[in-house]
């Protein structure tokens, strides 16, 4: 499986991709700070010791900046560029060569509408001839991304206009560019709530799955993907793939035409079916007739997870049960509990694949990216008011009510709310044992003296999985009903209930703050962002037996075809 990837981030997808087997032929991501952490563990390259000069001049850096402020020699100054400052291509300073010399298995870091640009014109058409030819392996097998979320996210901004929501359009003219025989985005469930536009609800989704089944209908040179993709969309959750994370997902899988019609003439009656859904929208858009949200089925396994039972999708719901917080990371605060499976799945399956770098440990009392924030008395205090609330249910009326108190929505509580907590011990004096408080009033007033204007703050439930994870780090705290659980995870945590192995090292600072969150991704942001390795596995096993069955079916009609002309 030979693939490229787009808003590669951190390195999520490629590295489930990778662990699949699949061989990485160029990648993008707009961030310098993500693109330090995917270098390091998927490339090899430290580039903060490629800062100093290097003895070795045979030396080809793999990670190439498209157009920056600054010039090559300067990189510590790249690695923390703003990239939405970066300079039009041609006024900055530009790694990439126009023929695409040295262009294979590098990470191109800028924007996607540049790269698009870039490779659209006319000097650079050695280079886009390289890159569809898979630099001499032949055609693409796929385009995978995950295009920032915030805009679609109901968590962030939830606006159609804004303009990160050009960008699954620009990930369909790269597409369109480099014509391969798949094309895989995934996206925040957001995506699947309609916008209200000029009093109209329009589908961002469903206009993406459009602008795929569109593709060389403007005749713009699409060669064999003239015929467009047909675009099957998908509702998951990362648990049901094996995550330890309640983190539910829009995935659309688009197959280029020619490739769609040979896999369905090698497919049993489930598969035919489920891709035979989206024909009729497909048509439709090829015909230039208006579609609807009816027009497009959405295959939905985060609701009934049996819905690909038994399908070329199973891999996606294969987990029932999912790993809980507790198997993710309980080992990380006590080198007497053992790794449970979760974490040796994810170590061995997936931390294979990473590139390792002298000093590496993965012994659990070195382990990187495990700092523990240390956090003032009021914060710690109101995190043990979590933990005991996370015992009642997130939606218990009694847990409803102090969260309305911490808010300053309460001043009193119910008699049964206060006897609900009664018996719980609360972090009242810094650095004294936990203590029961002794009346009501005196909770309230304790309770009241720790108001915050934080509105999601919670604590994990160690039996369950986790809340999808947020960028934010300060929104969870641990489980762990101890002085040492009164605190926000760690950078390892939550990369442990994203299913990175321990072994995938971070890089950059570890947060921000202010002004600098609008452009920089530090590393809780990077993890936050992923998609979790063990869904990018899942996903990479799918297309390579959807890639095995195409070769088989073509093989076969191409030996009919000579047969007959025999």
């Amino acid at each position: 499986m030979k693939y490229i990837e787009l808003f590669a981030g951190c390195g999520g997808l490629s590295l489930g991709l990778r662990a699949a087997g699949g061989q990485m032929l160029l990648a993008n991501e707009l961030s310098p700070m993500a693109a330090e952490t995917f270098a390091y563990n998927l490339l090899g390259e430290d580039l903060s010791e490629s800062v100093q000069p290097r003895l070795d001049t045979s030396y080809s850096q793999k990670t190439k900046w498209l157009s920056s402020r600054f010039a090559a020699d300067d990189l510590s100054s790249r690695l923390r560029e703003n990239p939405y400052l970066y300079p039009a291509v041609g006024d900055g300073h530009s790694d990439l060569h126009e023929a695409g010399l040295d262009l294979e298995g590098s990470l191109v870091v800028g924007n996607v509408r540049q790269l698009n640009a870039w490779l659209k014109t006319s000097h650079n058409r050695m280079a886009l001839e390289r890159l569809r030819d898979g630099f001499g392996k032949g055609n693409i097998d796929l385009v995978s991304g995950g295009p920032p979320c915030q805009s679609f996210s109901m968590a962030g901004m939830r606006e159609y206009s804004n303009s990160r929501n050009v960008l699954p359009w620009e990930f369909a003219k790269f597409v369109q560019l480099t014509r391969p025989k798949f094309a895989l985005l995934e996206n925040v469930t957001g995506i699947l709530r309609p916008f209200q536009v000029a009093g109209k609800q329009v589908f961002a989704w469903v206009e993406v799955a459009k602008a795929f089944a569109q593709i060389g209908m403007d005749g713009d040179e699409a060669g064999v993907a003239q015929g467009g993709y047909v675009p099957v969309c998908l509702h998951v959750n990362a648990k049901n793939a094996g995550v330890a994370q309640n983190r539910t997902r829009f995935i659309m899988l688009a197959f280029r035409r020619d490739v769609y019609d040979c896999l369905v003439r090698q497919m049993g009656e489930r598969d035919r079916n489920l891709l035979h859904s989206s024909e009729n929208f497909f048509a439709k858009v090829r015909q230039e007739q208006d579609v609807t949200r009816e027009d497009l089925p959405l295959h939905d396994a985060a609701k009934v997870p049996t819905a690909f039972d038994g399908t070329f999708l199973e891999s996606l719901a294969k987990y029932r049960s999912a790993p809980s917080v507790k198997e993710a990371i309980d080992d990380l605060h006590s080198q007497e509990l053992s790794p449970s499976p979760y974490v040796l799945r994810i170590n061995d399956l997936l931390g294979r694949v990473v590139q390792e770098h002298p000093g590496t440990c993965l012994a659990r009392d070195q382990v990187a990216n495990h700092d523990k924030r240390v956090h003032r008395f009021d914060v710690q205090a109101r995190f043990r008011i979590y933990q005991v609330l996370s015992k009642l249910g997130k939606f218990s009326p009694h847990a409803v009510a102090v969260i309305k108190m911490l808010r300053g929505e309460l001043d009193s509580l119910e008699d049964d709310t206060w006897e609900k907590i009664a018996s719980e011990r609360f972090y009242l004096t810094a650095g004294a044992p936990f203590y029961k408080c002794q009346s009501k009033d005196v909770f309230e007033a304790f309770v009241i003296a720790l108001r915050t204007g934080k509105r999601s703050q919670r604590a994990l439930v160690g039996d369950d999985p986790a809340p999808a994870a947020l960028s934010i780090p300060d929104d969870t705290c641990h489980f762990l009903e101890s002085l040492d659980g009164l605190r926000t995870l760690t950078v390892r945590e939550m990369a442990r209930i994203q299913s990175f192995p321990d072994n995938f090292v971070f890089r950059s600072k570890t947060t921000t703050g202010g002004h600098k969150r609008k452009y920089e991704v530090p590393q809780y942001t990077q993890v936050g962002n992923a998609v979790p390795p063990l869904l990018g596995h899942a996903l990479g096993e799918i297309i390579q037996a959807l890639l095995r069955q195409y070769s088989q079916g073509y093989e076969g009609a191409r030996a009919t075809v000579l047969k007959k002309a025999a």
